[in-house]
Protein backbone atom coordinates (compact mmCIF):
# COMPACT_ATOMS: atom_id res chain seq x y z
CA UNK A 1 0.00 0.00 0.00
CA UNK A 2 1.14 3.55 -0.71
CA UNK A 3 -0.16 4.99 2.55
CA UNK A 4 2.45 4.18 5.21
CA UNK A 5 0.33 5.11 8.23
CA UNK A 6 -3.29 3.98 7.84
CA UNK A 7 -5.94 2.56 5.55
CA UNK A 8 -9.73 2.38 5.49
CA UNK A 9 -11.71 -0.80 5.94
CA UNK A 10 -15.27 -1.01 4.66
CA UNK A 11 -17.73 -1.78 7.45
CA UNK A 12 -19.86 -3.81 5.05
CA UNK A 13 -17.51 -5.94 2.92
CA UNK A 14 -14.13 -5.28 4.62
CA UNK A 15 -12.59 -3.99 1.42
CA UNK A 16 -9.28 -2.19 2.01
CA UNK A 17 -9.04 1.41 0.77
CA UNK A 18 -5.70 3.20 0.66
CA UNK A 19 -6.52 6.35 2.59
CA UNK A 20 -8.10 9.64 1.56
CA UNK A 21 -6.62 9.91 -1.91
CA UNK A 22 -8.38 6.74 -3.03
CA UNK A 23 -11.43 7.50 -0.87
CA UNK A 24 -11.98 10.87 -2.54
CA UNK A 25 -11.26 9.47 -6.01
CA UNK A 26 -13.92 6.78 -5.48
CA UNK A 27 -16.56 9.31 -4.44
CA UNK A 28 -16.22 8.61 -0.69
CA UNK A 29 -17.67 5.13 -0.97
CA UNK A 30 -16.34 1.60 -1.05
CA UNK A 31 -15.22 0.70 -4.59
CA UNK A 32 -16.39 -2.86 -4.02
CA UNK A 33 -19.86 -2.55 -2.48
CA UNK A 34 -20.65 1.18 -2.63
CA UNK A 35 -21.20 1.61 1.11
CA UNK A 36 -20.03 4.86 2.74
CA UNK A 37 -19.09 3.74 6.27
CA UNK A 38 -15.46 2.83 6.80
CA UNK A 39 -13.16 2.41 9.78
CA UNK A 40 -9.67 3.88 9.84
CA UNK A 41 -7.05 1.22 10.66
CA UNK A 42 -3.58 2.30 11.73
CA UNK A 43 -0.49 0.32 10.85
CA UNK A 44 1.08 1.09 14.22
CA UNK A 45 -0.59 -0.50 17.25
CA UNK A 46 -2.02 1.56 20.11
CA UNK A 47 0.77 0.81 22.58
CA UNK A 48 1.72 4.50 22.78
CA UNK A 49 -1.69 5.58 24.07
CA UNK A 50 -0.89 4.91 27.76
CA UNK A 51 2.04 7.33 27.52
CA UNK A 52 -0.10 9.97 25.82
CA UNK A 53 -2.74 9.83 28.55
CA UNK A 54 -0.45 9.78 31.57
CA UNK A 55 -1.88 12.05 34.25
CA UNK A 56 1.41 13.93 34.60
CA UNK A 57 1.59 14.62 30.87
CA UNK A 58 0.79 18.31 30.51
CA UNK A 59 1.96 18.68 26.92
CA UNK A 60 -1.39 18.18 25.21
CA UNK A 61 -2.33 21.36 23.34
CA UNK A 62 -4.91 20.10 20.81
CA UNK A 63 -6.44 16.91 19.46
CA UNK A 64 -3.24 16.49 17.44
CA UNK A 65 -1.58 15.38 20.67
CA UNK A 66 -2.84 12.03 19.34
CA UNK A 67 -1.36 12.56 15.86
CA UNK A 68 -0.13 8.95 15.53
CA UNK A 69 -3.75 7.80 15.72
CA UNK A 70 -5.28 10.39 13.42
CA UNK A 71 -5.61 10.03 9.62
CA UNK A 72 -3.03 12.62 8.62
CA UNK A 73 0.39 11.84 7.18
CA UNK A 74 2.44 15.00 7.66
CA UNK A 75 2.35 17.34 10.67
CA UNK A 76 3.04 20.33 8.43
CA UNK A 77 -0.56 20.05 7.23
CA UNK A 78 -2.08 20.41 10.68
CA UNK A 79 -4.66 23.18 11.01
CA UNK A 80 -5.36 23.80 14.67
CA UNK A 81 -6.36 26.47 17.15
CA UNK A 82 -5.99 24.36 20.28
CA UNK A 83 -9.34 22.57 20.01
CA UNK A 84 -10.06 19.21 21.62
CA UNK A 85 -8.03 19.61 24.82
CA UNK A 86 -10.92 20.95 26.86
CA UNK A 87 -12.01 20.62 30.45
CA UNK A 88 -14.11 17.82 31.88
CA UNK A 89 -15.58 19.89 34.71
CA UNK A 90 -17.44 18.50 37.68
CA UNK A 91 -20.80 20.21 38.27
CA UNK A 92 -21.74 19.67 41.95
CA UNK A 93 -24.96 21.72 41.71
CA UNK A 94 -26.47 18.98 39.53
CA UNK A 95 -25.21 16.28 41.89
CA UNK A 96 -26.83 18.09 44.83
CA UNK A 97 -30.13 18.38 42.97
CA UNK A 98 -30.13 14.66 42.11
CA UNK A 99 -29.50 13.72 45.73
CA UNK A 100 -31.97 16.14 47.31
CA UNK A 101 -34.81 15.69 44.83
CA UNK A 102 -34.41 12.03 43.80
CA UNK A 103 -32.25 10.47 46.51
CA UNK A 104 -29.60 9.28 44.07
CA UNK A 105 -25.83 9.77 44.32
CA UNK A 106 -24.29 10.69 40.99
CA UNK A 107 -21.05 12.21 39.75
CA UNK A 108 -21.91 14.77 37.07
CA UNK A 109 -19.28 15.95 34.62
CA UNK A 110 -19.54 18.48 31.81
CA UNK A 111 -17.34 18.15 28.73
CA UNK A 112 -16.77 21.81 27.93
CA UNK A 113 -16.80 22.10 24.14
CA UNK A 114 -17.79 25.73 24.63
CA UNK A 115 -14.12 26.17 25.58
CA UNK A 116 -12.91 25.26 22.10
CA UNK A 117 -11.06 28.26 20.72
CA UNK A 118 -12.25 27.97 17.12
CA UNK A 119 -16.01 28.50 17.23
CA UNK A 120 -16.81 27.22 20.72
CA UNK A 121 -18.61 24.05 19.65
CA UNK A 122 -18.22 20.26 19.54
CA UNK A 123 -17.71 20.64 15.79
CA UNK A 124 -14.31 22.33 16.08
CA UNK A 125 -12.31 19.10 16.39
CA UNK A 126 -14.05 17.67 13.31
CA UNK A 127 -13.44 20.84 11.32
CA UNK A 128 -9.77 21.03 12.33
CA UNK A 129 -9.25 17.43 11.22
CA UNK A 130 -11.17 17.91 7.98
CA UNK A 131 -9.28 21.11 7.13
CA UNK A 132 -5.95 19.34 7.75
CA UNK A 133 -6.91 16.38 5.57
CA UNK A 134 -8.19 18.60 2.76
CA UNK A 135 -5.02 20.67 2.87
CA UNK A 136 -2.90 17.52 2.69
CA UNK A 137 -4.88 16.29 -0.30
CA UNK A 138 -4.62 19.61 -2.14
CA UNK A 139 -8.38 20.23 -2.11
CA UNK A 140 -9.25 23.84 -2.93
CA UNK A 141 -13.06 23.74 -2.82
CA UNK A 142 -15.45 21.92 -0.51
CA UNK A 143 -19.15 21.95 0.32
CA UNK A 144 -21.31 20.95 3.25
CA UNK A 145 -24.96 20.91 4.30
CA UNK A 146 -25.51 21.96 7.88
CA UNK A 147 -28.09 23.06 10.43
CA UNK A 148 -25.55 25.58 11.68
CA UNK A 149 -22.66 24.61 13.96
CA UNK A 150 -20.70 22.37 11.58
CA UNK A 151 -21.03 25.07 8.91
CA UNK A 152 -19.46 27.67 11.21
CA UNK A 153 -16.63 25.39 12.26
CA UNK A 154 -15.86 24.34 8.69
CA UNK A 155 -16.03 27.94 7.47
CA UNK A 156 -13.48 29.02 10.08
CA UNK A 157 -10.97 26.18 9.76
CA UNK A 158 -11.18 25.89 5.97
CA UNK A 159 -10.58 29.64 5.69
CA UNK A 160 -7.38 29.16 7.69
CA UNK A 161 -6.41 26.40 5.26
CA UNK A 162 -7.15 28.62 2.25
CA UNK A 163 -10.03 26.43 1.07
CA UNK A 164 -13.26 27.83 -0.40
CA UNK A 165 -16.40 26.45 1.22
CA UNK A 166 -19.98 26.41 -0.03
CA UNK A 167 -22.48 25.94 2.79
CA UNK A 168 -26.11 24.87 2.37
CA UNK A 169 -28.30 25.74 5.34
CA UNK A 170 -32.05 25.24 5.82
CA UNK A 171 -34.40 28.19 5.78
CA UNK A 172 -34.81 28.19 9.58
CA UNK A 173 -31.07 28.30 10.34
CA UNK A 174 -30.09 30.98 12.83
CA UNK A 175 -28.95 34.31 11.39
CA UNK A 176 -25.88 34.12 13.65
CA UNK A 177 -24.86 30.85 12.01
CA UNK A 178 -25.27 32.38 8.56
CA UNK A 179 -23.14 35.34 9.62
CA UNK A 180 -20.54 33.01 11.11
CA UNK A 181 -20.00 31.47 7.68
CA UNK A 182 -20.25 34.59 5.56
CA UNK A 183 -17.85 36.69 7.63
CA UNK A 184 -14.93 34.44 6.62
CA UNK A 185 -15.69 34.95 2.92
CA UNK A 186 -17.31 31.54 2.56
CA UNK A 187 -20.43 31.11 0.43
CA UNK A 188 -23.87 30.60 1.97
CA UNK A 189 -26.81 29.06 0.14
CA UNK A 190 -29.93 29.43 2.30
CA UNK A 191 -32.29 26.77 0.99
CA UNK A 192 -36.03 27.40 0.84
CA UNK A 193 -36.83 24.28 2.81
CA UNK A 194 -35.62 22.02 5.62
CA UNK A 195 -32.31 20.29 6.31
CA UNK A 196 -33.24 17.31 4.11
CA UNK A 197 -33.68 19.63 1.13
CA UNK A 198 -30.42 21.41 1.99
CA UNK A 199 -28.60 18.04 1.89
CA UNK A 200 -30.25 17.15 -1.42
CA UNK A 201 -29.31 20.43 -3.09
CA UNK A 202 -25.77 20.23 -1.70
CA UNK A 203 -25.35 16.74 -3.18
CA UNK A 204 -26.60 17.92 -6.58
CA UNK A 205 -24.30 20.94 -6.46
CA UNK A 206 -21.36 18.70 -5.55
CA UNK A 207 -22.02 16.36 -8.45
CA UNK A 208 -22.66 19.09 -11.00
CA UNK A 209 -19.54 21.10 -10.21
CA UNK A 210 -17.28 18.21 -9.13
CA UNK A 211 -16.74 19.74 -5.70
CA UNK A 212 -16.07 17.41 -2.80
CA UNK A 213 -19.01 17.11 -0.36
CA UNK A 214 -18.67 16.48 3.37
CA UNK A 215 -19.33 12.86 4.23
CA UNK A 216 -21.66 13.70 7.12
CA UNK A 217 -21.88 11.93 10.47
CA UNK A 218 -19.83 8.90 9.41
CA UNK A 219 -17.14 10.87 7.62
CA UNK A 220 -13.85 9.22 8.70
CA UNK A 221 -12.16 12.57 9.37
CA UNK A 222 -14.99 13.63 11.68
CA UNK A 223 -15.19 10.30 13.48
CA UNK A 224 -11.44 10.04 14.04
CA UNK A 225 -11.28 13.60 15.38
CA UNK A 226 -14.15 13.15 17.80
CA UNK A 227 -12.89 9.79 19.07
CA UNK A 228 -10.07 11.69 20.80
CA UNK A 229 -12.52 12.69 23.54
CA UNK A 230 -12.14 9.09 24.77
CA UNK A 231 -8.40 9.62 25.14
CA UNK A 232 -8.97 12.98 26.83
CA UNK A 233 -11.31 11.47 29.42
CA UNK A 234 -8.68 8.90 30.27
CA UNK A 235 -5.99 11.57 30.39
CA UNK A 236 -7.96 13.95 32.60
CA UNK A 237 -10.11 11.61 34.68
CA UNK A 238 -8.40 8.24 34.50
CA UNK A 239 -11.66 6.52 33.61
CA UNK A 240 -14.47 6.30 31.06
CA UNK A 241 -17.78 7.70 32.39
CA UNK A 242 -20.64 5.28 33.02
CA UNK A 243 -23.09 7.42 31.06
CA UNK A 244 -22.58 9.67 28.05
CA UNK A 245 -25.36 12.22 27.53
CA UNK A 246 -25.63 14.34 24.39
CA UNK A 247 -28.19 16.45 22.55
CA UNK A 248 -28.75 14.75 19.23
CA UNK A 249 -29.30 15.78 15.64
CA UNK A 250 -27.16 13.32 13.66
CA UNK A 251 -24.95 11.53 16.14
CA UNK A 252 -21.25 11.58 15.26
CA UNK A 253 -20.46 11.80 18.98
CA UNK A 254 -21.51 8.28 20.04
CA UNK A 255 -20.24 6.81 16.76
CA UNK A 256 -16.83 8.34 17.45
CA UNK A 257 -16.75 7.29 21.11
CA UNK A 258 -17.53 3.71 20.11
CA UNK A 259 -14.71 3.80 17.54
CA UNK A 260 -12.24 5.21 20.07
CA UNK A 261 -13.12 2.59 22.66
CA UNK A 262 -12.85 -0.23 20.13
CA UNK A 263 -9.42 1.02 19.06
CA UNK A 264 -7.97 0.71 22.57
CA UNK A 265 -10.10 -2.12 23.98
CA UNK A 266 -7.16 -4.53 24.09
CA UNK A 267 -5.17 -2.16 26.33
CA UNK A 268 -7.52 -2.78 29.30
CA UNK A 269 -7.70 0.92 30.14
CA UNK A 270 -11.43 0.78 30.95
CA UNK A 271 -13.89 -1.77 32.30
CA UNK A 272 -17.02 -1.13 30.25
CA UNK A 273 -18.55 1.10 27.60
CA UNK A 274 -20.71 4.04 28.68
CA UNK A 275 -24.46 3.88 28.36
CA UNK A 276 -25.55 6.32 25.67
CA UNK A 277 -28.39 8.64 26.68
CA UNK A 278 -29.40 10.62 23.61
CA UNK A 279 -31.58 13.71 24.02
CA UNK A 280 -33.69 15.31 21.32
CA UNK A 281 -35.59 18.55 21.38
CA UNK A 282 -39.38 18.38 21.58
CA UNK A 283 -39.56 20.32 18.31
CA UNK A 284 -37.76 17.56 16.37
CA UNK A 285 -37.41 14.13 17.98
CA UNK A 286 -37.80 11.40 15.32
CA UNK A 287 -35.14 9.17 16.89
CA UNK A 288 -36.82 9.28 20.29
CA UNK A 289 -40.15 8.49 18.65
CA UNK A 290 -38.64 5.51 16.82
CA UNK A 291 -36.96 4.25 19.99
CA UNK A 292 -40.08 4.53 22.15
CA UNK A 293 -42.12 2.69 19.53
CA UNK A 294 -39.56 -0.11 19.32
CA UNK A 295 -39.29 -0.27 23.12
CA UNK A 296 -43.06 -0.56 23.47
CA UNK A 297 -43.09 -3.44 20.97
CA UNK A 298 -40.09 -5.19 22.60
CA UNK A 299 -37.69 -4.26 19.79
CA UNK A 300 -39.17 -6.34 16.95
CA UNK A 301 -37.21 -7.44 13.91
CA UNK A 302 -36.38 -4.50 11.66
CA UNK A 303 -36.96 -1.86 14.34
CA UNK A 304 -33.72 -0.05 13.52
CA UNK A 305 -35.08 0.85 10.09
CA UNK A 306 -38.50 1.91 11.32
CA UNK A 307 -38.26 5.61 12.05
CA UNK A 308 -40.48 8.58 11.20
CA UNK A 309 -39.43 11.38 8.88
CA UNK A 310 -40.49 14.89 9.86
CA UNK A 311 -40.87 17.23 6.93
CA UNK A 312 -39.94 20.82 7.78
CA UNK A 313 -39.80 20.31 11.56
CA UNK A 314 -40.74 23.39 13.55
CA UNK A 315 -38.30 23.88 16.39
CA UNK A 316 -36.82 26.77 18.32
CA UNK A 317 -33.41 25.09 18.11
CA UNK A 318 -32.55 24.81 14.39
CA UNK A 319 -29.14 23.24 15.08
CA UNK A 320 -31.04 20.11 16.18
CA UNK A 321 -33.57 20.16 13.33
CA UNK A 322 -32.80 16.87 11.60
CA UNK A 323 -36.16 15.41 10.66
CA UNK A 324 -34.77 12.55 8.54
CA UNK A 325 -32.53 10.58 10.93
CA UNK A 326 -30.59 8.37 8.53
CA UNK A 327 -28.11 7.51 11.30
CA UNK A 328 -30.80 5.99 13.54
CA UNK A 329 -29.83 2.41 12.62
CA UNK A 330 -26.31 3.14 13.87
CA UNK A 331 -27.19 5.22 16.93
CA UNK A 332 -30.13 3.04 17.89
CA UNK A 333 -27.92 -0.05 17.84
CA UNK A 334 -25.32 1.63 20.09
CA UNK A 335 -27.96 2.78 22.58
CA UNK A 336 -29.52 -0.67 22.65
CA UNK A 337 -26.17 -2.45 23.02
CA UNK A 338 -25.13 -0.33 25.99
CA UNK A 339 -28.46 -0.28 27.84
CA UNK A 340 -28.99 3.40 27.11
CA UNK A 341 -32.05 5.42 26.20
CA UNK A 342 -33.48 8.18 24.03
CA UNK A 343 -35.18 11.12 25.72
CA UNK A 344 -37.09 14.18 24.58
CA UNK A 345 -36.70 17.47 26.42
CA UNK A 346 -39.21 20.29 26.24
CA UNK A 347 -37.47 23.04 24.27
CA UNK A 348 -39.68 25.67 25.90
CA UNK A 349 -37.51 25.17 28.99
CA UNK A 350 -34.19 25.64 27.20
CA UNK A 351 -33.85 29.28 28.30
CA UNK A 352 -34.65 28.32 31.89
CA UNK A 353 -31.93 25.66 31.86
CA UNK A 354 -29.40 28.05 30.33
CA UNK A 355 -30.20 30.68 32.97
CA UNK A 356 -29.80 28.13 35.75
CA UNK A 357 -26.41 26.91 34.51
CA UNK A 358 -25.16 30.48 34.17
CA UNK A 359 -26.35 31.36 37.66
CA UNK A 360 -25.04 28.27 39.44
CA UNK A 361 -21.85 27.66 37.49
CA UNK A 362 -21.11 30.90 35.63
CA UNK A 363 -21.08 29.05 32.30
CA UNK A 364 -23.00 30.35 29.29
CA UNK A 365 -24.23 27.39 27.27
CA UNK A 366 -25.90 27.41 23.86
CA UNK A 367 -29.40 26.16 23.02
CA UNK A 368 -28.39 22.61 22.00
CA UNK A 369 -26.28 22.30 25.16
CA UNK A 370 -29.31 23.43 27.15
CA UNK A 371 -31.23 20.50 25.68
CA UNK A 372 -28.43 18.16 26.80
CA UNK A 373 -28.49 19.51 30.36
CA UNK A 374 -32.27 19.40 30.23
CA UNK A 375 -31.93 15.74 29.33
CA UNK A 376 -30.19 15.20 32.65
CA UNK A 377 -33.26 16.54 34.49
CA UNK A 378 -35.59 14.51 32.25
CA UNK A 379 -33.45 11.42 32.87
CA UNK A 380 -33.78 11.88 36.63
CA UNK A 381 -37.54 12.14 36.26
CA UNK A 382 -37.72 8.97 34.18
CA UNK A 383 -35.33 7.05 36.43
CA UNK A 384 -32.77 6.23 33.74
CA UNK A 385 -29.69 6.77 35.94
CA UNK A 386 -28.34 4.26 38.43
CA UNK A 387 -26.92 4.86 41.90
CA UNK A 388 -23.26 5.85 41.83
CA UNK A 389 -23.00 6.44 38.08
CA UNK A 390 -20.57 8.96 36.63
CA UNK A 391 -22.39 10.97 33.98
CA UNK A 392 -20.66 12.95 31.24
CA UNK A 393 -22.83 15.67 29.68
CA UNK A 394 -21.51 16.92 26.37
CA UNK A 395 -21.74 20.72 26.44
CA UNK A 396 -21.77 20.90 22.68
CA UNK A 397 -21.74 24.67 22.26
CA UNK A 398 -21.31 27.97 24.02
CA UNK A 399 -23.45 31.07 23.97
CA UNK A 400 -21.51 32.79 21.19
CA UNK A 401 -23.22 30.46 18.74
CA UNK A 402 -26.59 31.92 19.66
CA UNK A 403 -26.67 35.57 20.76
CA UNK A 404 -30.47 35.40 20.43
CA UNK A 405 -30.59 33.01 23.38
CA UNK A 406 -28.38 35.31 25.45
CA UNK A 407 -30.90 38.09 24.96
CA UNK A 408 -33.70 35.79 26.15
CA UNK A 409 -31.76 35.06 29.33
CA UNK A 410 -32.19 38.60 30.66
CA UNK A 411 -34.25 38.47 33.83
CA UNK A 412 -32.81 40.91 36.40
CA UNK A 413 -33.31 44.23 34.60
CA UNK A 414 -35.46 47.00 36.05
CA UNK A 415 -36.25 50.26 34.28
CA UNK A 416 -35.55 53.29 36.45
CA UNK A 417 -35.61 57.08 36.14
CA UNK A 418 -34.01 58.12 39.44
CA UNK A 419 -31.56 56.72 41.99
CA UNK A 420 -34.40 56.55 44.54
CA UNK A 421 -35.92 53.75 42.51
CA UNK A 422 -32.76 51.62 42.80
CA UNK A 423 -32.50 49.20 45.70
CA UNK A 424 -29.60 46.97 46.83
CA UNK A 425 -30.17 43.28 46.19
CA UNK A 426 -28.82 39.82 46.94
CA UNK A 427 -28.31 37.65 43.86
CA UNK A 428 -29.15 34.52 45.88
CA UNK A 429 -32.73 35.76 46.08
CA UNK A 430 -33.10 34.71 42.44
CA UNK A 431 -32.14 31.08 43.12
CA UNK A 432 -35.54 29.63 43.99
CA UNK A 433 -37.09 31.35 41.00
CA UNK A 434 -34.49 29.86 38.66
CA UNK A 435 -34.86 26.33 40.01
CA UNK A 436 -38.66 26.37 39.90
CA UNK A 437 -39.07 25.44 36.17
CA UNK A 438 -36.60 22.56 36.51
CA UNK A 439 -38.26 21.19 39.62
CA UNK A 440 -41.58 21.13 37.78
CA UNK A 441 -40.31 18.77 35.06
Amino acid sequence: MRNPKFHFECRNCHETIDGFEQWFADGQKCPNCGQKWVDVRYHEDYSRIPNLIREKDQKATSLFHYFDYLPLLDKKNIITRGEGVIRADRWPFLEKFALEQYGINLTVLAYRNDDNYGTGTFKDVAAAMAASVLKEQGIKEYCVASTGNIANAFAYYLAIAGISLSVFIPDDALKANEAGVSCYGQKVFRVKGDYSLAKKIAAEYSQKHHILLSGGNIDPARVEAKKTQVFEWLRQLGYIPDVYLQALAGGTGPIAIDKGLNDIRSLNLFNKDPRYIMVQTSGCDPMTAAWKKAQKNHFPEGWLHDFPIYENPKTKIPTLANGNPQTFPIIGALVYKTGGDFLTFNEDLAVDVARLVAFENQVQIGPAAAIAVGGFFEGLKQGVFNEGERIMINIGEGMRRSPELLEEMIYTTEMVSTSEECRPFNRLDYRDRLWEPVKSI
